[in-house]
Order: C-alpha cells, then structure tokens, then sequence
C-alpha cells in the first residue's frame, strides 16, 4: 500500500470503514494486556528463584571484611557488593556507595539534599530564585516527576542517536547559572534505546558550567541489559573522564539490580568522586543506619561477581530478544512506507520508541485501552506530560508472554492506522471542519 498522504479523501473514508470495522472485532475479544512500564516477565523473575538458597541459616553471614551482616556496620556497603556494583558501572569501588533496592530513592535523596543543604558548600537551591534542569526529551518521566516535585523548571533538550543534542546543552549550561542539573539515561535511553555516543560523553565531561554547584544525574539503568552479543553498544565512562577534564565532582552516577534480580529486592548504588560522596555520606549517617546488607551478601554469594551477571544476563535476553524482534517485525511489514509512523531498533534496554503523526498519539493511547490494552500515557515522556507534538508512544514489550505481545502489537498497529486516517481526513476537511 502506499503511503496514507497520498490517498484519496474517497480511498481514505474506505480504508476508515474497513479500518473501524476490525476495530470493533477487536474490542470484541475481551483482551486485557498491559504494556505500561518496563515490567521484568514473571519467567525473568523465575529465572533468578536460585538468588533465594544463595543464603540460609547455616551460611557464613559475614562479609570479607568481616562486619557481620545481621548487625550494624559498613553503612556505606559491604566491600564485595562495592566492587560488583562499581564492576557494573565500569568505576573502583572505592568510588561508589551501596544502597537500599531502587537507585531512584538515591536520585529523589540528591536532589532533595541539593534543595536544602546544597550542593559541597553551595547555596541550598530552595533559596534560589530559579533552579532548572535540563530534561532530554524523549525521557523518563519518573526522572521528571522529581523534579517537578521539587519545582524545579524543566527545560527540553532534543535527543539524537547519539544523545542529548550537545550545542544546546553546552550552550545553557554555560550561560545561565540557574541551570543546575541535568537528566540521563547514558545506555540505552529510555525510552529510544540510544547510547550516548563517545564524543557525547567526552562533552559531558567537559562541560563548563555557570554553576559551579551543577551535576550530571547519569542513571546507567541498563549497563548490563543487551539483547545482542554480537552487537552490544559500549558506552564511555563518565567518572574517569570527568576527572581528566578538570571536573570530578562533575557527575552522579546510578545503577540498581532491579531488572538483574528481583525488581522489589535488588540492590542500588551511586557512584561519584570521593567529595560527592562523603557528602553523600554525611547525610546518610542522620538519614539511616545502614541499608539491607543481608541482600548485598546475598547479591555476591548469588552472582559472585560481574561476570556471574553477564551470565544470568544473556538468560534475560533471550527471553525479551524475541519479544522485541516481533513488535519490530509486526511494526515493519504493518507500517512500513505508510508514512504514519517511525519508531527506535534498540540493542539492549526495556523500550521501543514510536514517533507517531503529529497530534495521534493521546487518540492512538485511548483507542488502545478502549481494546482492552494500556499503554504508557500519551506525553509521560516530556516534563510535565506535556509532548508538544503529541506523537511519542512508548513500547514495553518486556511483561506481556509472546503470545500476549503478538495481539498486542497488532492491536497497535490498527489503532495507529486507524487515527491516522481519521487525522488526515480532519486536514483533508480543513478548515471549514471547525
């Protein structure tokens, strides 16, 4: 078929009629799939039931350093849980502090330290007049939610494939001091599935901020989550090149097992320069008296170290890589040459991106759970739910079985074309519609 732009107004009402008629069979058949976040699948969560036996009453409950880990004691982290997770994030453990299960508590607890104690001796950003953060769009709408938690302005920068567009963020970042964050999600990203690009991270790291209190939040949820051996992005690493540019305290970074382990009991951590994190430190030692270190020890013993990751890792990928090559293969012999729809072929993460027509993408959503399925709301993806093109949809195949992802997608598909013809009938009327 060719391209939906070129049809008729005649060809285009009876591509409608057809086009709503399989969408009323559709609604007929009573689905209910849920396609909202990025879920590990009951069978990821089955495949790490062995992390449960890692421990038990009759194991050594010690750490290498000797702390027993029932007690108080290395608040910070067990050193063996440091190093693996410093391992995932490619930095010494000497730089990375362990924490509680969901790495999203950290970057809340460092923005909301930032807002009243500041940032290694600077002014706290709640007696600021302006505080922004640059969100790249699109993006992670939790991420998103702190800040406007916090009321902090946030300020769109493009993606590319190769990360945030780099002259707009040299450019704010330099000239206004207000700016005093930015997000990230360096691998991977959330939810296009793009690796920032060397040259990106190199820029990153050599930023010249007006605020000397700035801070790069980069959040490497998924360091280890490739769905190709032969074909797995590399990504640069931000701590060391920070250092060697002048900027050490520069950048956080973040990391959890959440989709490694059991997304409710995994283990978290930040990694940063020694500064950052004796602030960090600081402000632990009122806030807790230490996080699970039980689960830390269960982590190492379950794991042993990064390459015991890698391993359990390959297991979830070839769960989800099928997943992710049918919605691909539905979206390309579906949609391909309409000219109604383009969307991301990620080599790892959690997330396909689909750009629809501008101005479907709240219409596409609703028709979707009208049929039985949700999908992740139409403009989470841009601060304050707001897509000013209204036409980023996020994918998570990740949940729903194979077969759940095949009525899933075609049920996508045919919502998207069907909005799409009622769209372009709207300018096809023009104004005299209104």
């Amino acid at each position: 078929m060719k391209a939906f732009q070129e049809l008729s107004k005649e060809e285009l009402l009876a591509l409608k009629e057809q086009l709503s008629a399989d969408y009323e069979d559709a609604k007929k058949r009573g689905l209910k799939l849920d396609m909202s976040r990025g879920k590990p699948a009951v069978a990821q969560l089955d495949m790490g039931n062995g992390f449960l036996d890692a421990l038990n009453s009759q194991s050594l409950l010690k750490a290498e350093d000797g702390v027993d880990v029932r007690n108080y004691g290395d608040m910070d982290g067990i050193p063996e849980a440091k190093r693996l997770m410093g391992d995932m994030m490619g930095v010494p453990a000497e730089n990375v502090v362990v924490c509680g299960n969901a790495s999203l508590t950290i970057m809340y607890d460092a923005v909301s330290r930032a807002m009243t104690h500041g940032v290694l001796g600077g002014t706290p950003w709640c007696r600021l007049d302006s505080v922004k953060f640059l969100c790249p769009v699109p993006g992670y709408d939790r991420h998103f939610a702190i800040t406007e938690h916090f009321g902090i302005e946030m300020i769109t920068v493009p993606m590319t494939p190769q990360g945030p567009d780099m002259d707009l963020v040299e450019k704010l970042v330099s000239e206004d001091g207000s700016v005093k964050g930015i997000w990230c999600v360096p691998k991977y990203s959330n939810p296009q599935g793009y690796t920032y690009s060397q040259e990106t991270v190199r820029r990153f790291a050599n930023l010249k901020p007006a605020a000397g209190d700035f801070r790069i939040f980069w959040d490497n949820a998924y360091a280890v989550h490739d769905l190709y051996e032969d074909r797995q992005d590399e990504l640069a690493e931000i701590l060391s090149l920070c250092a060697e540019a002048g900027n050490p305290d520069m950048v956080y970074e973040f990391c959890s097992t959440s989709k490694v382990s059991y997304a409710g009991g995994g283990i978290s951590a930040v990694a940063a320069s020694r500064a950052n994190l004796d602030e960090i430190r600081k402000s632990m030692k009122i806030q807790t008296i230490g996080h699970d270190k039980v689960n830390q020890l269960r982590h190492v013993r379950y794991f042993k170290d990064i390459n015991g990751i890698r391993e359990h890792m390959k297991k979830h990928a070839a769960w989800m890589r099928p997943k992710f090559e049918a919605v691909l293969k539905v979206l390309d012999s579906e949609l391909g040459g309409l000219g109604i729809g383009e969307w991301t072929r990620p080599n790892g993460g959690y997330f396909i991106s689909f750009e629809a027509m501008e101005g479907c993408a709240k219409a596409i959503v609703a028709k979707c759970k009208e049929a039985g399925m949700v999908l992740t709301g139409a403009g989470a993806t841009y601060p304050y739910g707001r897509d000013p093109k209204d036409s980023n949809i996020r994918i998570a195949p990740s949940f729903p079985t194979p077969e759940e992802m095949a009525m899933a997608t075609d049920l996508f598909v045919l919502c998207v074309k069907l909005v799409s013809v009622e769209k372009l009938l709207e300018y096809k009327a023009g104004p005299a519609a209104e």
